[in-house]
């Protein structure tokens, strides 16, 4: 299974989302194609409700503590409530290209 269905197995576990993508991002950074490193979740539930960003976010840190641990180096998170997400027309910002370093550095 490679690390965006295992992200997914677990959050799926974790969040019982109504909504939930997983893009791995890491074709868009400078790191080796098969680096599976640079991740975006769109997660849509309601155990979000009446929490702020930060539990949010430690939430889904929680439940990818392996991964984070183990070779994920980015992971953009957009934690949302069903209403937020409906609200927003089911619709999550898009990343900004990767301005970090190079291979060659």
């Amino acid at each position: 299974m490679n690390r965006k269905d295992i992200i997914e197995q677990k959050l799926q576990a974790a969040l019982l989302p109504i909504h939930l993508e997983i893009v791995d991002e890491t074709h868009m950074h400078s790191v080796p194609e098969d680096a599976q490193s640079h991740f975006k979740v769109i997660a849509v539930s309601t155990a979000f409700e009446g929490k702020p960003l930060v539990q949010r976010h430690r939430l889904i840190n929680k439940a990818l503590a392996e991964e984070l641990a183990d070779g994920i180096h980015a992971l953009a998170l957009h934690t949302m409530t069903p209403e937020e997400w409906f609200d927003k027309g089911g619709q999550a910002p898009q990343s900004p290209p990767c301005l970090g370093g190079g291979k060659e550095q």
